[in-house]
């Protein structure tokens, strides 16, 4: 007789995806997040409990509280309960090889959940959005918003904030941002008052909302006494709050000193309301409904010794190997299209948004 499997989960972090039609009544899926702080995480770890008991698994649901070594030990307490499939999110992408070898020592698949996980050969598959893209959408969203907003003041002035340098998330959405808004730079349509450009300059540890506040609020001082900022690159919706606050610190959004563009990801609630409210700009709606889709549809077909779908074969090397990888597609928000992106969809009730 087979034996049944037990599947791990470790989690940090639009198609639809038929829903698995099998799954391993008795499999157990072990869930670790990074942290609580962020309410993009809390709702990874609920769509994920509640797609994985659909499909007949039991889950066990953790946060690492941005913590690595308790990050660690969770994976080490996976491995040592003789769990079949790891699903990680990582909070630092470069610390599990140690933790991986042994996963695979015990013979034991690893997925990538929406962070890379780097310089390792023993990890298997990676479930993401197109992180690229997702910068593109920023930038995009951030110059439709200055054509808008201020459309006789050339060059713009722009602050750029990247993420966590540890998420190697981060330089792609980075990358992806600096596609669009480096040709606006080199034609004089934008210009950056502090020079503060690249993710050695700008990036932002640990995503920390109070980190970018207090960086904002030195650009602010530094750069502004004698000159307005019309756009903020922010890459996060925790860390658009910090910025918003601190420009309105400075009297931004009020009188006749216009909010400049500030753009964020996730969809989160807060951020949802200061977009309606005219505050934050934009946002990154990634619906990770449909990432556990992915997630569940890949630990099935392991279980079944088949090879998971994947879309991208190319893109994603974590320094050891090309990971093969499922992406799915942003959406960006604006106050245009919150009804029909984030209620019509299911994914707020109108109510949680008021």
């Amino acid at each position: 007789m087979q034996n049944l499997k037990t599947v791990a989960v470790t989690l940090a972090s639009v198609a639809t995806l038929s829903f698995p039609a099998f799954a391993w009544a008795e499999g157990t899926v072990g869930i670790s997040m990074p942290t609580k702080t962020s309410q993009r995480w809390i709702d990874d770890g609920g769509n994920m409990v509640k797609q994985f008991e659909a499909a007949g698994y039991k889950t066990d649901l953790q946060y690492a509280d941005d913590d690595i070594p308790n990050q660690l030990s969770q994976i080490e307490n996976m491995i040592t309960k003789g769990v079949d499939v790891l699903v990680i999110a990582a909070i630092d992408g470069t610390t599990l090889s140690n933790a991986l070898a042994n996963a695979k020592a015990a013979n034991i698949k690893v997925i990538a959940y929406d962070r890379l996980i780097r310089d390792t050969p023993d990890i298997d598959y990676y479930a993401t959005f197109d992180n690229f893209k997702v910068g593109v959408e920023q930038a995009t969203t951030l110059v439709d918003g200055l054509k808008a907003n201020f459309p006789d003041v050339k060059p713009w002035n722009v602050e750029l904030f990247g993420g966590s340098p540890d998420d190697n998330n981060a330089f792609f959405f980075y990358d992806g941002a600096m596609s669009v808004i480096q040709p606006l730079i080199d034609d004089g349509s934008i210009a950056v008052p502090s020079g503060q450009m690249g993710m050695d300059k700008v990036g932002t540890l640990r995503w920390d909302p109070a980190v970018a506040q207090s960086r904002m609020d030195n650009l602010l001082s530094a750069n502004y006494t004698d000159k307005h900022v019309n756009a903020v690159l922010s890459p996060y919706d925790g860390l658009s709050i910090g910025i918003l606050s601190s420009l309105k610190g400075v009297g931004y959004g009020s009188g006749d000193l216009k909010m400049p563009i500030v753009t964020g990801q996730d969809a989160e609630v807060q951020s949802v309301k200061s977009i309606e409210a005219g505050e934050q700009y934009s946002t990154i709606f990634k619906d990770t409904r449909e990432l556990a889709k992915v997630t569940v549809n890949m630990v099935n077909a392991m279980l079944e010794g088949k090879d998971p779908e994947v879309n991208d074969t190319k893109t994603y090397n974590n320094g050891v190997k090309v990971v093969p990888s499922y992406l799915l597609q942003p959406v960006p928000v604006t106050k245009e299209n919150i009804q029909k992106v984030l209620i019509d969809s299911g994914y707020y009730s109108a109510d949680k948004l008021k």
